[in-house]
């Protein structure tokens, strides 16, 4: 196995509603808002972190191969792997092989045929040319979206609480590095765009269930050539008549 080139894919993410990947604050602050939404801690400017992209996109996969259940919630690892078989099995080795296997195997020689991780995702910063218009009319990077329960009875408001989102119509840089390292890694192109689509139709960050986090890839190309046609055909889902 050799490294035989690095392909990067670029593009934009468009925020279609808004967004909210939590900071993991500690503390509430009096009067502050209850969830924040991860920043730049130099700029204090929101971003989507590469790992976010990463996990909900691996999970996307997962569940539409059918292995949640088979690994009990687990990420696919080798050995359950060799415990597939058929169509299962040749979608597990191809999302292995992309994001890498969930712990230890016992398996080296499997493990050497599947290789090291392909995929490696970047931070996602604001769009520059995003960011230089919302400076220019001074719009804010994020806003505070009040929520609350409602009791079925008496129809009041409980537990109301602010949570800290990037508005929808914001833009982000998106980049990842598909390293291929056999003559059959091209193959595995269609796992992710598959993938990149999951993404489009569930979307990410916390609350989807709310209508947070839904997205459009946009001028996504490959090694600086266009393939936004290419992921904008993909049907991840075979259509039943």
């Amino acid at each position: 196995m050799q490294l035989k080139t690095i392909n990067q894919i670029e593009g934009q993410i468009e925020l279609l509603t808004g967004l909210h990947i939590g900071a993991g604050n500690e503390a509430i602050h009096i009067g502050g808002i209850d969830n924040a939404v991860v920043k730049n801690p130099y700029t204090l400017e929101p971003f989507i972190p590469g790992s976010s992209l990463k996990g909900k996109m691996r999970s996307l996969l997962e569940w539409r191969a059918g292995l949640v259940g088979e690994s009990g919630g687990k990420p696919g690892s080798i050995d359950l792997l060799n415990k597939l078989s058929g169509s299962k099995q040749v979608d597990a080795k191809a999302i292995i092989q992309l994001f890498g296997a969930a712990g230890d195997s016992k398996d080296l020689d499997q493990a050497e045929a599947i290789g090291p991780t392909r995929l490696a995702f970047w931070d996602c910063p604001l769009d520059p040319l995003w960011k230089d218009k919302a400076d220019e009319n001074d719009w804010l990077y994020t806003e505070a979206k009040s929520e609350n329960s409602i009791n079925r009875i008496s129809g009041t408001a409980v537990s109301p609480r602010q949570t800290e989102r990037v508005p929808a119509g914001a833009s982000f840089t998106f980049k990842l590095i598909f390293k291929v390292l056999d003559e059959h890694d091209e193959q595995l192109m269609n796992h992710l765009l598959i993938g990149l689509r999951l993404l489009e139709l569930d979307g990410i960050g916390g609350s989807g269930s709310r209508g947070y986090g839904k997205i459009k890839l946009t001028h996504l190309t490959l090694n600086s050539e266009d393939i936004q046609a290419t992921l904008d055909s993909v049907v991840p889902f075979e259509k039943v008549a």
